[in-house]
């Protein structure tokens, strides 16, 4: 797909991925509404790209309501990044309001980005949804059992609905990063150094340009491995229901 003269709207573009992911799209020909939970940062993401900004909490429909507005009538992708990473302490220390913000931001999201935007690319003859999901969506990272959570619902999400939207032209794919180098990890590490660990970080430019590809290429229920190793992405392949009911 062709995105120049188009739109994308980009959720988490205050900073990491969803910012480089601003200056990505728009150098492929898109104007970008640019999207963060607080104003400030919304608003430097776009004036960064002389796109559209727009603050509000992802989780919240009336927040896409407005985006979708913002996008109008030429509204051509939609790069489903923002997310928080959850709680990696004892499962009864998880505080309710930690787990509520995080399965929220993850999956609600996700999955009222798709229904808020469906409609307007099936009206513009379809389109491109890329959902940042992880490795963790792929493979449990024990070290975070809630975000595996959230990143193994948002992988089944997209592989489950992209078959119900081919007819309409819109393809659905997830970006599964393994570790980026983004404020989110900083604090994960919790002032641990990346090197010291033997962590390889991950360019957030490297994911940026994965989403432009996939939004941009034929396929769809994609979900790219992203490694650290500097191996080019992966296709990860899923077993079937028919493959599971085999004798």
């Amino acid at each position: 797909m062709d995105l120049n003269d188009r739109t994308v709207i980009i959720t988490g573009a205050g900073s990491g991925i969803g910012w480089v992911a601003c200056e990505v799209f728009a150098a492929a020909g898109a104007t970008v509404v640019a999207t963060d939970i607080h104003q400030e940062p919304a608003e430097a993401a776009a004036n960064a790209v002389d796109g559209i900004a727009v603050s509000g909490d992802i989780s919240d429909p009336e927040t896409w309501d407005e985006l979708v507005a913002a996008a109008g009538d030429r509204l051509g992708a939609v790069y489903l990044n923002a997310g928080l990473y959850g709680h990696t302490g004892p499962i009864e220390d998880l505080d309710f309001d930690t787990y509520q913000r995080t399965v929220d931001a993850n999956i609600g999201g996700v999955v009222l980005g798709t229904r808020a935007c469906v409609p307007a690319l099936r009206a513009n003859g379809g389109g491109a949804i890329v959902v940042t999901a992880s490795v963790a969506g792929i493979i449990a990272f024990e070290g975070n059992p809630l975000y595996t959570l959230t990143k193994q619902a948002v992988a089944g999400f997209v592989r489950a609905i992209a078959p119900s939207l081919v007819d309409d032209g819109i393809t659905i794919d997830a970006v599964c990063p393994g570790i980026v180098d983004t404020p989110m990890t900083a604090e994960a590490l919790g002032g641990a150094s990346a090197d010291d660990l033997g962590i390889g970080l991950i360019d957030p430019t490297d994911i940026a340009r994965t989403a432009l590809d996939l939004a941009t290429t034929d396929g769809t229920g994609r979900c790219r491995a992203v490694r650290g190793t500097g191996g080019p992405p992966v296709d990860w392949e899923f077993p079937t229901w028919v493959d599971l009911a085999k004798a």
